[in-house]
């Protein structure tokens, strides 16, 4: 029986997992509002499918729908703050997960992104018995790109005009990673 109230999203449950700088851990109550100034403003959402986020209510909701089957980490710093959120998302075919991160605009920069996801797909890989990892990013999107391909991804598509979002319709490019050419091949930090 849970004593705590509080709603819990779906995958709820995920591990903790560590990095040589951060903890991952599962999603908090208070984690909305660590996240909400950067999930609050137009800059930071421009590359997301839907715009900002208006109330700290409005971005749990979000968050801690519990109707979401993916598995969401908060990564947080030695001193414990919110630096980051990283998800994996199964998808319909057995053992491919779809993976999606967003690092507070305060600590953009630190290569946060790379390492947390990077645990993320380790523990995919070797614990959760996925295949393929797998990300959908706008194409003007060049920072998460970058990311993608320092941790092995190839982008394998690009389909113009694929998605309407809140600034409007947007090409689309597809990366995957397979775990044979993970576990094969040195990523750069």
């Amino acid at each position: 029986m849970r004593s705590d109230p509080t709603p819990r999203p779906a995958g709820a449950d995920v591990p903790t997992l560590s990095t040589a700088r951060f903890t991952l851990r599962r999603l908090r109550r208070e984690d909305a509002a660590a996240l909400l100034p950067t999930l609050g403003d137009d800059a930071q959402c421009l590359y997301l499918s839907r715009g900002k986020f208006h109330s700290e209510e409005e971005l749990w909701g979000w968050l801690a729908d519990p109707s979401w089957p993916g598995l969401t980490w908060i990564a947080v710093d030695g001193a414990g703050e919110v630096v980051g959120r990283i998800v994996a998302v199964p998808q319909d075919e057995g053992g491919v997960f779809e993976i999606g991160y967003i690092i507070c605009a305060d600590r953009q920069g630190e290569r946060i992104a790379s390492e947390c996801t990077r645990a993320v797909i380790e523990y995919l890989f070797h614990d959760r018995g996925a295949r393929l990892a797998t990300a959908e990013v706008d194409a003007e999107n060049l920072a998460s790109i970058r990311i993608l391909e320092r941790l092995g991804f190839r982008r394998e598509a690009l389909r113009p005009a694929f998605e309407v979002t809140h600034k409007g319709v947007c090409d689309v490019a597809f990366y995957a990673l397979d775990k044979d050419a993970y576990s094969a091949g040195p990523h750069s930090e």
